[in-house]
């Protein structure tokens, strides 16, 4: 692979990245970074973090400032079918054209021992920041961590804090205020905290503050959204989504950029409880947040969820939190190592009472909701035959 490796193309390349991560080295981002800073005129930086809404808010916010003429990338991660719906490049998902001619330039810039220890994803994150170069604005939507997550290689301007709950323990902390600090403590000028479940998590944001103050000698700013109900849409978005919308608008209030409602009114969020049939719903949410969201959403239905997790998501807990929605539940088979085992998750249904089974087969009459994670979404769209967005 070594003497070949500046030639492959970005697909070929990819395929010999590391997914995921056994320990979070932030040291080789770090080092690559360097090298590349002084080919990229970088943009005005936003940074999401949080556990769930980072996709949406990113997205409505790009949306948004694309709509008002400024030139804006988003970066979210990981895709559904297409690599290139990880960059979002005023309006659309990057071209391959774009995203070859960044990989050149990158494998011209470094070396080849950074280029061999590059994970997927940091790679794909220093893709996004040469691509925006000379933008006004990128929004880089963190990964799972905050401090030490490959898009806090670069000072961001402004911080956007989604809500905080327990998800990767074994990288960010046990409970939520350990979750919180690590991820909080990407900020470097200006943090909004949006909606949360957990007051602990506006207390950490103080403590936060007073921490990198003290030990960075800076002076970051907070500022928390309270009020949720302050702005109505014509779009029936479920609650979940207007909280990230207060959060976004917060955010264009920051930046004295004018607001205009309707503007958000055509915007394309690709898995975020998106309707793509009369009767199927699909989301990519994939942790008991997020489950207590569609819950609220579908509170006067039921439906039948095709669903799966990765085994380091708290399933049990998932369905459990959704049961009183559930009419069945249909089981897709997923091949990957990192997926529970069909026969736990079923033998957790009937433990709480709830049909099961792994006969994918979709009735008319029937309502159906898609969740469990991006690849349970990609493997359901790959069923209905969908091969691009």
């Amino acid at each position: 692979m070594q003497e070949n490796l500046k030639d492959i193309d970005l697909e070929g390349f990819l395929k010999y990245k590391t997914l995921y991560y056994d320990k979070i080295d932030f040291s080789t981002v770090k080092n690559s970074w360097e090298c590349l800073k002084t080919y990229i005129d970088l943009p005005y930086v936003i940074h999401i973090v949080g556990t769930n809404g980072k996709g949406s808010t990113g997205r409505f916010l790009a949306h948004y400032l694309h709509k008002k003429n400024f030139n804006v990338v988003h970066y979210s991660s990981p895709h559904i079918i297409n690599f290139n719906e990880r960059i979002w490049l005023n309006g659309n998902d990057v071209n391959n054209e774009v995203l070859e001619n960044a990989h050149k330039k990158i494998q011209n810039i470094l070396d080849l021992q950074l280029l061999e220890k590059l994970t997927y994803f940091e790679y794909t994150t220093l893709l996004a920041l040469y691509i925006s170069s000379k933008s006004d604005y990128i929004i880089l939507e963190a990964g799972l961590g905050g401090e030490f997550d490959a898009t806090n290689v670069v000072e961001n301007s402004l911080s956007l804090i989604t809500t905080i709950d327990l998800d990767h323990q074994s990288f960010l902390g046990n409970s939520v205020e350990e979750i919180a600090r690590t991820k909080m403590r990407a900020c470097d000028k200006q943090m909004i905290v949006g909606y949360q479940i957990h007051e602990s998590v506006k207390k950490s944001a103080l403590k936060v503050k007073e921490e990198i103050n003290n030990e960075f000698n800076k002076q970051i700013n907070i500022a928390f959204v309270e009020d949720f109900d302050e702005y109505s849409f014509s779009i029936d978005f479920p609650r979940y989504l207007i909280n990230n919308l207060h959060l976004v608008i917060s955010c264009l209030e920051f930046l004295n950029i004018d607001i205009d409602l309707k503007l958000f009114d055509d915007v394309n969020l690709k898995g975020r409880c998106e309707k793509i049939a009369s009767n199927i719903t699909i989301d990519v949410g994939h942790n008991p947040l997020a489950a207590r969201a569609l819950k609220e959403h579908f509170k006067d239905k039921k439906i039948t969820l095709i669903y799966n997790s990765y085994k380091d998501k708290d399933y049990k807990e998932v369905l459990r939190v959704l049961k009183p929605i559930i009419d069945e539940v249909i089981i897709i088979e997923i091949d990957d190592k990192r997926i529970v085992d069909k026969l736990n998750l079923l033998e957790i249904c009937k433990s709480y009472n709830i049909m099961a089974s792994f006969n994918l087969e979709l009735k008319k009459d029937k309502e159906y909701l898609v969740f469990g994670s991006f690849l349970v979404v990609e493997k359901f769209l790959g069923f209905l035959g969908v091969d691009e967005k």
